[in-house]
């Protein structure tokens, strides 16, 4: 075991990529006096220098210069991966190098997963949609996750991350600067990061109602991506320069509506497709969404 006679004392949270999210969560952490620490990939603002690599086949999964950045880190009693790991091997290799580089009277660590609920995207998919539903068992991340809950991890999906600077609005031209990729635009799901980081603490805080599970993680509405942009596209300046875009936003839903036969919006839910169901993970933990309705 490689354990550096330098290794700082435990804290209760570990974030492995102090990213988006760690702008909300160490907010509240300090809120709540919850004492944590943080990688980047520089070593920045006071955080502990951490690169994660896939192992690859030619090394050892024991080499001396790998093992050396994971002994540098805090002991934890939780360790939140903010970070993709696209195979069984990456995840398990991230876990084995922080537990042999770590004194065993720490253990167990509590691992949290952040993904993506892009897995459940899949062809023929139920109108609603549960954490308990098929997911795409093949895609790289999903399966990476799946080796977490195996070590008895927890996965947190998320669904479309917004917050701070991070708005809807500031993607309508992305999504819809034609007609055609409008009238493809069906539901949409966000989580603030204000509630991912309250959802983290609360995993972190009730872990034996998380070991082992997949949540999905969205703030309880589904959104029509027409009935936005109309109402995004509504708030015009007089003189503004994006006016005549969004002007012809604007008319482009109200041909779609007269075309589809839609009277009002938001569409039914069967018109808009998959609709996430994730109640499970804010009744099991006690907890509500306080940012919804972008």
């Amino acid at each position: 075991m490689l354990v550096t006679e330098t290794q700082p004392a435990k804290v209760d949270l570990l974030i492995l990529g102090a990213g988006w999210t760690s702008t909300f969560l160490i907010r509240l952490l300090e809120k709540d006096k919850i004492s944590y620490a943080a990688t980047t990939t520089t070593g920045r603002d006071g955080t502990y220098k951490f690169k994660f690599s896939e192992p690859s086949s030619s090394e050892s999964d024991s080499s001396m210069d790998s093992l050396h950045q994971y002994a540098a880190l805090p002991p934890a009693e939780t360790i939140l991966i903010t970070f993709p790991i696209k195979s069984k091997a990456g995840t398990r290799f991230l876990v084995e190098s922080f537990i042999q580089t770590h004194d065993k009277d720490h253990e167990p660590y509590q691992w949290i997963q952040l993904g993506s609920t892009g897995i459940w995207s899949i062809e023929g998919q139920e109108t609603w949609v549960t954490r308990h539903s098929k997911y795409n068992t093949a895609d790289a991340r999903a399966v990476a996750e799946d080796a977490l809950l195996e070590l008895g991890g927890c996965v947190l999906d998320l669904a479309g991350l917004w917050g701070g600077e991070r708005m809807v609005k500031h993607w309508v031209d992305r999504v819809a600067s034609t007609k055609e990729m409008l009238r493809s635009k069906k539901s949409l799901h966000m989580i603030h990061g204000e509630d991912v980081s309250r959802a983290i603490i609360a995993v972190h805080n009730m872990f034996k109602h998380a070991e082992g599970q997949r949540f999905m993680l969205t703030d309880l509405f589904v959104y029509d991506w027409w009935s936005l942009i109309l109402g995004f596209c509504g708030e015009i300046d007089v003189g503004n320069e994006n006016d005549a875009r969004a002007k012809k936003q604007i008319k482009w839903i109200g041909e779609l509506m007269e075309e589809s036969g839609v009277r009002a919006l938001p569409r039914s839910r069967d018109m808009l497709g998959r609709c996430y169901d994730t109640r499970e993970f804010w009744t099991t933990f006690g907890i509500m969404p306080t940012r919804a309705r972008l």
